[in-house]
């Protein structure tokens, strides 16, 4: 048991803070961090003596919030108005931080869901492509993949003039029926 909680505990504030980018909420990242450690303790005589803990955790954490995902899609978002903090009703993020910090995980929510994962999993928790691979059960060339792409797509919508691109210009833009044309020569059509 020591040894077991001499791997796991120092790995708790990663697995913390990975399930909090995957899910958004708090209350539903240590919900989601208690079931992955209730999971992995009960089920420790199943892990490979040869494993690394650490991969291990991540896959487990990952495969529950994956359930968990697709489980609250089906059903609808479902929050009591009770159990909402008046701080997150009543207190609007005012600082040029909260607001960067609020596009980037609202950009990071328009990634698709295979994308995010891989990008929270190399460039937040500092896990290598091979353990990525191994979390995600895909090839080392999928993750670089798909790393490359949510690197791309968020890059593009944290660009300053990301909303710019969006939005509909209504700049006069010249076009050939602006110019002044020539009057048109009757054309004779032979008909046979």
């Amino acid at each position: 048991m020591n040894d077991m909680m001499l791997l796991v505990e120092p790995l708790i504030p990663a697995l913390r803070r990975y399930a909090r980018s995957l899910l958004g909420e708090r209350a539903a990242a240590d919900d989601l961090l208690q079931d992955c450690l209730e999971r992995a303790i009960t089920r420790w005589h199943q892990r490979r003596g040869d494993g690394d803990v650490k991969t291990w955790l991540f896959t487990i954490l990952h495969n529950l919030a994956i359930s968990q995902l697709r489980q609250s899609a089906r059903r609808g978002r479902h929050v009591e108005l009770d159990e909402v903090s008046e701080t997150v009703v009543a207190r609007p993020p005012t600082q040029e931080a909260g607001l960067q910090h609020r596009d980037l995980l609202n950009a990071l929510g328009t990634l698709p869901e295979e994308q995010r994962s891989v990008l929270l999993l190399v460039s937040v928790e500092d896990l290598s492509y091979a353990e990525t691979a191994r979390v995600l059960d895909i090839p080392i060339g999928t993750v670089m993949s798909r790393l490359a792409r949510a690197r791309e797509k968020l890059a593009r919508a944290m660009a300053p003039d990301a909303g710019a691109r969006d939005q509909p210009t209504n700049r006069h833009q010249p076009t050939n029926r602006d110019q002044p044309t020539k009057p048109e020569r009757p054309t004779l059509w032979r008909v046979k």
